[in-house]
């Protein structure tokens, strides 16, 4: 998921999505401080499946976290690293950016992951580019093409080689970026004033007439979007955004949602509970629910 200013100019609506989305806004890691291991997952950034066991993974604020109940979850290797940005490209590789455990910061360097790759299912992470820069708040595949919003630049940056190098596009208010590999040049990005798209890997972005305002967008085969709505429902376009039909409700506002496809969506709540669709959206089940 993406992150967006609180000082934004906007419409009522999209005013009222940013202050439901502000969690995803707190503050890196002091300098020496030492985190808690007990808070929990805190606000969460990123959801995914691991195609590798079908295992679900909740990225937040304290660190990477695997269900396994409804009632249970366990932090990866024990590491608190805030995932602002997460996604599951492959089995067992993951995209992630945001920042480092509390006790690797240091005064040397800006508390800013860039981005890291990891092939374990999140054990160990490695440095792919721009670290102690960027802080991308949405890192979206989409075949050769990697798409990743830079919440220190504010533009939405492409890349060719996985990460490698990048070219900087637009700047804009992003909170969500949805692509697909069907058409890689192609990418949506969710913002405060409405779903936007550009044909040209990010450097221009124009409205996208008669679509619902959605904290978050993504992209099935088949010119398929999927979307979570302001209004907290589940909106669906079969045509590429020319038109939406509403398939089901979320109990709230999401503060993460991933389709994995056409019929298995996930959504995370403000209070941290994950919920599960298997149906495309049109019912949801509790994946995992904090304690309290």
């Amino acid at each position: 998921m993406g992150c967006v200013s609180r000082r934004l100019r906007t419409s009522a609506a999209g005013v009222a999505l940013v202050a439901a989305l502000a969690g995803c806004g707190q503050a890196a890691p002091e300098h020496g401080g030492q985190a808690d291991p007990d808070l929990g997952v805190g606000h969460v950034h990123g959801l995914g499946v691991d195609l590798a066991d079908g295992s679900l993974y909740v990225a937040g604020h304290h660190g990477l976290f695997k269900v396994t109940s409804p009632t249970t979850i366990a932090r990866v290797a024990d590491r608190d690293q805030d995932h602002m940005g997460f996604t599951i490209a492959g089995p067992k590789t993951f995209l992630a950016s945001g920042h480092p455990s509390a006790e690797d910061v240091s005064p040397e360097r800006p508390p800013h992951l860039g981005l890291i790759k990891s092939t374990d299912a999140g054990v160990t992470w490695k440095v792919i580019s721009a670290d102690g820069s960027a802080d991308f708040h949405s890192i979206q595949p989409a075949g050769d093409s990697l798409y990743a919003f830079d919440s220190q630049t504010s533009k939405v940056w492409r890349s060719f080689d996985g990460g490698a190098t990048w070219t900087q596009g637009t700047e804009e208010k992003v909170i969500d970026l949805g692509a697909g590999a069907e058409q890689p040049s192609r990418i949506y990005a969710t913002t405060p004033d409405g779903l936007k798209v550009s044909e040209d890997g990010g450097v221009n972005f124009t409205d996208v007439a008669k679509a619902p305002l959605l904290s978050h967008v993504d992209v099935l085969p088949g010119e398929v979007l999927v979307g979570a709505g302001a209004d907290r429902k589940i909106h669906t376009s079969q045509n590429g955004g020319k038109s939406w039909s509403a398939v089901g409700e979320l109990p709230g506002q999401a503060a993460a949602f991933t389709a994995v496809n056409r019929q298995r969506l996930l959504a995370a709540m403000e209070d941290g509970t994950v919920l599960d669709s298997k149906d495309g959206g049109k019912t949801f089940t509790t994946a995992f629910a904090p304690p309290g």
